[in-house]
């Protein structure tokens, strides 16, 4: 996917005046370092003192250690699976290979790679995953936990490899600030696990190559920082990462600064990403768990190495750790919000350990467990390392007496049900930033689960680049549990990552006590002359949730959109669905009656244009069925359109 003259005009006109000088200081940078490389600086006498205290492996338990030794034998044959895609060539990778299109990225100058023209240079996200070298943590901690020694050499394999194939500002992988920050916390992990590997001392600090590659990384890092509309998770990752390698590898004269720098950037950017109740401002699910794990991982790089951390960085860790655990649902899985790409601060586990339970479990360890907290049963290997790391400290704030389910400031309403019955209800900001570079046109949508499974689905995202039909639709209107009105989004898009007018959407009331019914609801402004207002109650004694959606204004076309899980079985007659589907071994069911106003067909697995999809994961999709009913609204909102889910009927 290439960018348009008009694209640039548009992401443009989302700037303010410092941002646009500071991208101005970075193109003349970036032209000046064509030619201007310097060389690290000699590096004489430096020790690696970062290391997990004494005892720490022992208390990794035995079966998530199974599972972890599972996965880096997959990763010793060469076997691994990014985004859908498998690869079997893991044994000797090409760096710059995407397997999923068969192309490479070209070589040449960072900056002058086109890594947005998948025909030129492959789809990047394929390329760059491979080396966030997190599949090599996990390597390392397979020798850390085995003492196997062939699992350290296969590191030191591919971390020689790679150096030697990306020459600092050589190729594809020095243009994204994230990869290099996520790389650099790969880096100290890794050392970190080889610690007691002979040759650990000799592949890192005592060899020059690796020195130049953590100069040059942290070079770069200070030099081209995320900046103004771009400053969200990339800014997270670029700071977490400069301060884990300033702390961890401070063998050089700038690691001073640059560790204060960093640690400066990341106290910043962590408060201004996160929301006072703890939700992450873009209101993505996924990168409130992708940021909460950058900003534990530089906490235990702080608590090593002894660095004084503000305690705004310890504060806004833990109000992120108890919103994670008051919004997942019974089987522990948060919202399924905006954009979702598979990424992940740490990994030193394997294949089938819950990543939220883990989060939950290192939040437990370091901050406390609260007593309305769910309970967590799973086992990992990163809470042991984490904890031993961390220096507990007694919070400084009140916690919540009892679990939160409104966060006014997120515009996020949970409400619950018997029957394990969770429904998130959206009435929140459209995104962060003016770009809102991560959110979904998804205003008044509900998501509702019973028993963990997916009822009413948030469709998930699919795809962000090379792709930009099935990326409009997973981020569509349409493409949610929402009304649309004259075939329009409720907010303008302007490119993949660009929105260039956004929803305004107001919480009117909302009601979470013990009354016996549960209710929310809230309006917004997204289709220009219309408001479109939504009300949700959930009675627990009947089980039954009620929708009601009115349109204020002129007579408009309407289409309202319900999304099935992949789970789910539909019969659809006239305006009733009945919906069936197991869970655990037991037959499930539900009724759903739609407004009778409306004209109901059900879609499946349509691809021009995509409807019917459902996305588990980044580069991944299923068929699902979709509901839409179409028809006209009322003028002046008179009357309403009634939805009404009826569980274990």
């Amino acid at each position: 996917m290439t960018m348009s003259a008009g694209w640039y005009l548009r992401r443009l006109s989302r700037m303010g005046p410092r941002e646009i000088a500071g991208r101005a200081g970075d193109t003349v940078r970036r032209r000046r370092w064509r030619s201007a490389r310097p060389d690290c600086p000699e590096v004489t006498g430096a020790r690696f003192t970062a290391v997990l205290p004494a005892g720490t492996l022992a208390a990794v338990p035995p079966d998530a250690a199974k599972r972890l030794v599972a996965e880096a034998d997959r990763l010793m044959f060469g076997h691994v699976e990014f985004f859908g895609v498998v690869r079997d060539d893991l044994t000797d990778p090409d760096w710059w290979y995407d397997p999923k299109t068969g192309r490479r990225a070209p070589w040449g100058y960072a900056f002058d790679v086109p890594y947005r023209d998948e025909d030129a240079a492959g789809d990047i996200k394929q390329i760059w995953e491979l080396s966030r070298h997190q599949y090599l943590t996990v390597l390392a901690a397979a020798y850390a936990v085995t003492g196997n020694e062939r699992y350290a050499e296969r590191v030191a394999e591919h971390l020689r490899s790679w150096w030697t194939a990306n020459p600092p500002l050589r190729g594809v992988h020095w243009i994204s600030g994230i990869e290099l920050g996520i790389r650099l916390l790969s880096w100290v992990w890794i050392r970190r696990l080889l610690d007691d590997w002979p040759g650990a001392a000799g592949l890192f600090e005592e060899n020059p190559v690796a020195l130049n590659q953590v100069w040059h990384h942290q070079r770069w890092l200070a030099a081209f920082p995320s900046r103004g509309s771009s400053a969200n998770n990339h800014v997270i990752a670029e700071a977490a990462g400069q301060f884990a390698a300033a702390c961890a590898f401070g063998w050089f004269p700038a690691s001073a600064r640059w560790r204060a720098d960093a640690l400066r950037s990341l106290e910043r950017h962590l408060r201004s990403n996160t929301f006072a109740s703890g939700v992450n401002r873009e209101l993505a699910s996924e990168y409130h768990g992708l940021v909460l794990e950058l900003g534990l991982a530089a906490l235990a790089e702080a608590d090593a190495a002894g660095v004084r951390v503000p305690p705004s960085v310890r504060l806004v860790l833990l109000r992120m750790t108890d919103a994670l655990a008051a919004v997942v649902d019974n089987r522990l899985r948060p919202p399924r919000q905006g954009d979702a790409d598979d990424g992940h601060g740490l990994v030193v586990d394997g294949a089938g350990t819950d990543r939220w339970a883990s989060l939950l479990a290192t939040g437990a360890a370091v901050f406390g467990r609260l007593d309305w907290w769910p309970e967590v049963t799973g086992t990992d290997v990163r809470t042991p390392l984490l904890a031993a790391l961390v220096k507990p400290t007694e919070p400084s704030v009140t916690r919540p007496a009892d679990r939160p389910a409104h966060f006014a400031d997120a515009g996020m309403t949970i409400l619950r049900g018997p029957g394990e019955i969770w429904c998130r209800c959206d009435g929140g900001p459209h995104g962060f930033l003016s770009i809102a570079a991560h959110a979904h046109a998804d205003a008044l949508s509900v998501e509702v689960r019973h028993d963990g499974v997916d009822v009413l689905a948030d469709p998930g995202t699919y795809c962000y680049h090379g792709q930009p039909a099935w990326r409009q639709y997973f981020r569509s209107t349409l493409g949610h549990n929402t009304l649309q009105l004259d075939g329009t989004d409720q907010s303008v898009s302007g490119g993949p990552f660009l929105w260039t007018r956004q929803a305004r959407t107001r919480v009117l009331a909302v009601d979470t006590s013990d009354s016996g019914t549960a209710g929310w609801s809230a309006e917004h402004d997204g289709y220009q002359g219309s408001v479109h207002r939504r009300r949700v109650e959930l009675t627990a004694a009947s089980q039954e949730l009620k929708l009601v959606d009115e349109v204020r204004g002129p007579r408009r076309t309407v289409r309202l959109a319900f999304h099935l899980g992949p789970e789910i079985a539909a019969d659809l007659v006239g305006n009733r669905a009945v919906l069936t589907w197991i869970r655990d071994g037991e037959g499930r069911s539900a009724v759903l009656d739609l407004p009778e106003q409306l004209s109901w067909r059900a879609h499946r697995g349509a691809t021009d244009p995509p409807l019917g999809w459902y996305s588990a994961g980044f580069g991944r999709k299923e068929p699902t069925t979709t509901l839409i009913g179409t028809g006209t609204s009322p003028a002046d909102g008179a009357g309403g359109f009634t939805t009404v889910l009826r569980f274990g009927g």
